[in-house]
């Protein structure tokens, strides 16, 4: 044992329930409705609308001792998985519940997830859509081949994955490069006062950029004040939590009013950039069945219905996969050639929410390899899902026209 170790082990032995963590413990993952579950939401700041929720853990027994202390003295006593494995169980009840067009946010830990008391509660579950896993990073992964491995499967019944804490921790860059989250959740410790801060918020720049590049949106995770909303605003956040926008709260809380009309104000002020969503056009999407054997998505993929599309359309440049969660997978397209059978299929390689901004999104799009650079932008919903897509060159065109004024050509 470290000596940072023995420090944690003591402090937490000078805070514990009556009885000892031991006998806590055993009585918390004795009762299912233990620990009970509150929920956060998640707001979109473009929108000034809840957009999912962050489900949280209240440990009734001891209401005074904090849940970090609850799981970090059940993960020293071995007993981390099976009280992760019963609060996931709990997500993916309440998760019936929950409003449609909205996603639910758990912790887990990365070196507990592939454990069998919490990896099984995920796997038996039939479909993870709405799903959000989120991964703290407080403890190393020895094994990270496993870990994605397993990380695989899940994304591949529907489960998306947020790293928390980023900028901090044992993860860092090359975490968010190897674990490829769908959502990065900046670190608390970059949020507090950052309008004061201009290093602060220079990293926030960084890392949303970062996660733009890797397909994730940015999270801002412990918003109190104004100031710090209003910064994080004008750096064009996509998603934002905090007491200031919505305290956590049984059922399915919505924001704040005080707080949706700072943010309508908000908006105003900032003169937000025109969005992406007049461009958005419909697409034909085509379902690949079950890639959890093939989470890629490229060896077995049945492209029938594909090219049945293709068939039935002969002005038709494009087709959707879609997984089994609506969400999408590749961009099929037709031979390069008249009478090429052969079909191009390539990952899908940048989505995007209907209210994200035009600019954001042209810069994110010409910065993807030049192979992908001008490939259709997917645009999804909250949870992921198929909405249609927006062509680069309508973008720039569109883009054209808002940095020259008013123009006589009009994007059809």
């Amino acid at each position: 044992m470290t000596a940072a170790t023995s420090d944690l082990a003591d402090a937490r032995a000078a805070v514990a329930p009556a009885g000892g963590w031991a006998a806590a413990l055993t009585a918390v993952l004795a009762d299912p409705a233990q620990p009970r579950l509150v929920f956060q939401p998640i707001v979109d700041l473009r929108r000034g609308v809840v957009a999912g929720y962050e489900a949280l853990s209240r440990f009734d027994a001891a209401p005074g001792i904090g849940p970090d202390r609850w799981f970090a003295a059940a993960d020293e006593l071995g007993l981390g998985a099976r009280l992760e494995g019963q609060v996931v169980a709990a997500a993916l009840r309440a998760r019936e519940e929950l409003p449609a067009g909205r996603f639910l946010s758990v912790n887990v830990s990365p070196h507990l997830l592939t454990e069998p008391e919490l990896a099984d509660v995920l796997l038996a579950a039939p479909d993870l859509g709405s799903l959000v896993l989120e991964l703290t990073e407080h403890v190393p992964v020895d094994d990270h081949e496993r870990l994605t491995g397993l990380l695989a499967r899940l994304r591949a019944a529907g489960a998306a994955v947020a790293l928390d804490d980023a900028g901090s921790g044992y993860s860092g860059l090359q975490q968010l490069a190897l674990l490829r989250p769908q959502f990065v959740k900046l670190d608390r410790a970059l949020v507090d006062h950052a309008d004061r801060d201009e290093a602060k918020l220079a990293l926030a720049e960084l890392l949303g950029t970062y996660a733009g590049r890797l397909d994730a949106w940015l999270l801002v995770e412990g918003i109190e004040r104004p100031e710090e909303l209003a910064a994080f605003v004008r750096l064009g956040v996509p998603l934002a939590q905090g007491y200031l926008l919505a305290r956590p709260a049984p059922g399915w809380p919505e924001l704040d009013p005080a707080a949706a009309e700072l943010l309508q104000t908000m908006a105003g002020r900032s003169g937000q950039a025109d969005t992406v969503a007049p461009l958005v056009e419909t697409v034909p999407a085509v379902a690949v069945g079950d890639l959890a054997g093939d989470p890629a998505g490229e060896l077995a993929m049945d492209l029938t219905a594909a090219r049945a599309r293709f068939a039935a359309d002969a002005g038709l440049d494009v087709v959707v996969t879609v997984d089994a969660a609506g969400c999408p997978t590749h961009l099929v397209r037709p031979g390069l050639r008249d009478g090429d059978d052969e079909l191009q299929v390539v990952p899908v390689s940048l989505r995007v929410r209907p209210g994200a901004p035009l600019v954001e999104v042209v810069t994110r799009a010409m910065t993807r390899v030049a192979a992908r650079r001008f490939d259709p932008v997917l645009c999804v919903d909250p949870g992921g899902r198929l909405l249609g897509l927006v062509r680069p060159e309508r973008m720039t065109l569109r883009l054209a026209e808002l940095q020259g004024g008013s123009s006589p050509v009009d994007v059809p």
